[in-house]
């Protein structure tokens, strides 16, 4: 048994395919198989069951992947450690997963710029996945736009917005600066796949009037969904944050008289994971971004004036205090 063989294990157990655990490995699929098959045979006893060309992780395979992910973690937190030891920049870097990678662009700019040798890892996930990546140590942060609790998980708000309803010009609500839900309950909605943030709000801002939204068009990248507005498929849910970013697109931004319309942006991490300096000065950079962004936000609303076009944000930044557990 060795680390490798224990490396493609969890890659497969995770994803319980192996054609795409070997493409995410950039090795040969044969070669995972072969490694699965041995590591199989030295322990005795099969670790998924298989039917056909579909593998699903046993209970054998869910035990031994508790104590794989805990033995791979102490062996990364100690190559970090070690990493720390050799100098702050010496082979040091950061896994961030992230259900839009859009809001990461400044921040990993300005990281790039300060902090050049440090390298820097960034997937796009589900809410689901990116505890898995957790679990797993895979990632050092998950930047989360919905709740993401467990137990031994470090929670730190970054950033509290206000989300806003965005509609085409000429849509029969353009006229409006506010409007409630029952207005909205036959109108079609451009939005996510289930299991993304602005899915997850839509769903429940029409659950409290006991009704479901009629979805026109989902897919996987929120940062999609004011182009497809703007071209007509329908109306949708847009952070306030993004609302300076598209001051030069063809939208119209309304509030919605319905409660807890926000989003809460947070950075979570393992509580028990070693925190590389590489990590801890990314955590202190997307503090300090955030804070700053809210204020530069508040600053343009006012400077804009507070029409149909332009309602005020409740973007705000958050105190590590807010925290509902531990501070990363």
């Amino acid at each position: 048994m060795d680390l490798l063989s224990l490396r493609y294990f969890r890659v497969v157990a995770r994803l319980e395919h192996v054609s795409r655990a070997a493409a995410e490995l950039r090795v040969a699929q044969p070669s995972v198989s072969r490694t699965i098959a041995r590591l199989e045979a030295e322990l005795g006893v099969p670790l998924f069951d298989r039917r056909g060309r579909t593998i699903r992780l046993n209970r054998h395979g869910a035990a031994f992947l508790v104590r794989v992910e805990r033995a791979l973690g102490e062996l990364d937190d100690a190559r970090r450690e070690m990493a720390d030891a050799a100098g702050p920049d010496h082979g040091g870097g950061v896994t961030i997963a992230a259900e839009t990678l859009l809001p990461l662009a400044e921040i990993l700019a300005a990281h790039r710029a300060a902090h050049p040798a440090v390298t820097v890892r960034c997937f796009q996930s589900t809410p689901e996945g990116m505890l898995r990546h957790l679990r797993s140590r895979e990632a050092d942060f998950c930047i989360a736009s919905q709740p993401l609790a467990g137990p031994g998980l470090a929670v730190l708000p970054l950033l509290r917005e206000e989300v806003l309803l965005a509609v085409p010009p000429g849509h029969r609500l353009a006229g409006r600066r506010r409007v409630g839900l029952a207005d909205l309950v036959e109108e079609p909605f451009v939005t996510t796949r289930p299991g993304n943030w602005q899915r997850a709000l839509l769903e429940r801002l029409f659950s409290t009037i006991g009704q479901r939204p009629v979805i026109s068009c989902e897919g996987d990248e929120p940062g999609a969904t004011h182009f497809l507005i703007t071209a007509g498929l329908g109306i949708g849910l847009i952070p306030a944050m993004a609302r300076t970013e598209l001051a030069q697109l063809p939208l119209v931004w309304l509030r919605l008289d319905a409660p807890d319309c926000q989003r809460t942006l947070s950075l979570v991490r393992r509580e028990d994971g070693y925190l590389s300096r590489a990590a801890q000065r990314f955590r202190d950079l997307a503090v300090a971004h955030f804070t700053e962004r809210a204020g530069r936000d508040r600053r343009s609303l006012c400077e804009g004036g507070a029409g149909p076009r332009r309602p005020p944000s409740a973007a705000q930044p958050l105190a590590p205090g807010a925290a509902n557990g531990p501070v990363p």
